[in-house]
C-alpha cells in the first residue's frame, strides 16, 4: 500500500453497482481507504466493509446536515467501539445552505456530542466544515468549540476533511493538534496552492471524498478511491517533492494519526 484516501464514500449509493470493482482498482493503485459514515445506517454500513475487505478501514458518525434526526449516544458508542473503527465523524458544521444555518444550535449540540465521543473513547475526529460562501463563519466557530473541549481533552486531534480554508484557518487547526487533509479541488483550483504550501507535510492528509469532486483528469466522472494518487502528485508539485516523497510521508501521518495497521 502505498498512500490512504484518507475520506471516501463506498457506502453510499453510488457504489452499489460495481463497489468490489472499484474496491479492486483500488487496491491495484496501492491504495488504501477509511470508508466514513453520515448517520448511523452509512455507519453500519462503513463498518461492513471494513470488515471484509483488506486496506479498509471505517469512520462512524453523523453528517452536521443531519441535524434533524435524532442523534442516539449510546448506539454510535457501540459502533464505535468495533473493531477497525478508527474515529469519529464526519461531524461538525455546516453553512453553505440557508436552512442549515437557520439550525446553527441544532448542529453544535450534535457537534459537541461527536466530540464529546471520541473524547470518552479518545478517537481522532473527522471534521466537516462548510461555510457559507464567502465566509469562514463555520470554520471560526467549530474552531472555537475544538479550542474549549482542549481544556478538558488535551489529547483532542483529528483532520479538517475537503479544507477549503485560509492557511491562517489552516494554521490554527494545526496549533490544535490536527491534520489538514486536501481532495481533488486542489487540481482543479489554483487558489487552494499557497494553502497546500503553507502547511507542513507531516500535517497533511490525502483524500477523495469519492464518489464526489473528481480530481483532474476525471473531473466530471464519479470519483473513487484509486484516483487519491493524483491529489498525491498535485501535492508532491506544489512542495517540490518526488511523488514517492511524499506518498511515503502522507501514508505515514494517515498511520500515525488513526492507528492503522
Amino acid at each position: 500500500m502505498k498512500v490512504i484516501d484518507t475520506h471516501s464514500h463506498f457506502n453510499l449509493p453510488q457504489f452499489e453497482t460495481d463497489r468490489d470493482e472499484a474496491i479492486a482498482r483500488m487496491v491495484k493503485a496501492g491504495v488504501g481507504t477509511i470508508c466514513i459514515g453520515i448517520d448511523m445506517p452509512t455507519s453500519v454500513r462503513a463498518v461492513q466493509i471494513a470488515e471484509i475487505h483488506k486496506d479498509i478501514w471505517a469512520i462512524v458518525g453523523v453528517h452536521p446536515t443531519h441535524w434533524e434526526v435524532e442523534y442516539d449516544h449510546d448506539a454510535l458508542k457501540a459502533l464505535a467501539q468495533k473493531p477497525f473503527v478508527v474515529g469519529i465523524g464526519e461531524c461538525g458544521l455546516d453553512y453553505f445552505r440557508k436552512d442549515d444555518r437557520k439550525a446553527k444550535p441544532a448542529q453544535k449540540a450534535l457537534f459537541q456530542a461527536q466530540i464529546d465521543l471520541a473524547r470518552e473513547l479518545d478517537l481522532p475526529l473527522m471534521l466537516h466544515i462548510r461555510s457559507q460562501n464567502g465566509f469562514m463563519d463555520a470554520y471560526e466557530e467549530a474552531l472555537l468549540m475544538l479550542q474549549n473541549a482542549r481544556t478538558i481533552w488535551p489529547n483532542i486531534r483529528g483532520t479538517a476533511h475537503f479544507f477549503a480554508g485560509t492557511k491562517e484557518i489552516a494554521a490554527q487547526f494545526i496549533n490544535l493538534g490536527f491534520h489538514i487533509s486536501f481532495s481533488g479541488i486542489i487540481t482543479i483550483f489554483p487558489e487552494y496552492e499557497e494553502v497546500v504550501a503553507s502547511v507542513p507535510i507531516d500535517r497533511i492528509l490525502s483524500e477523495t471524498d469519492a464518489p464526489f469532486a473528481a480530481p483532474l483528469p476525471y473531473r466530471g466522472t464519479r470519483n473513487e478511491p484509486a484516483y487519491v494518487i493524483e491529489v498525491v502528485k498535485k501535492i508532491a508539485e506544489i512542495k517540490g517533492l518526488s511523488v514517492e516523497e511524499t506518498e511515503t510521508q502522507l501514508l505515514k501521518n494517515s498511520q500515525h494519526l488513526f492507528k492503522l495497521a
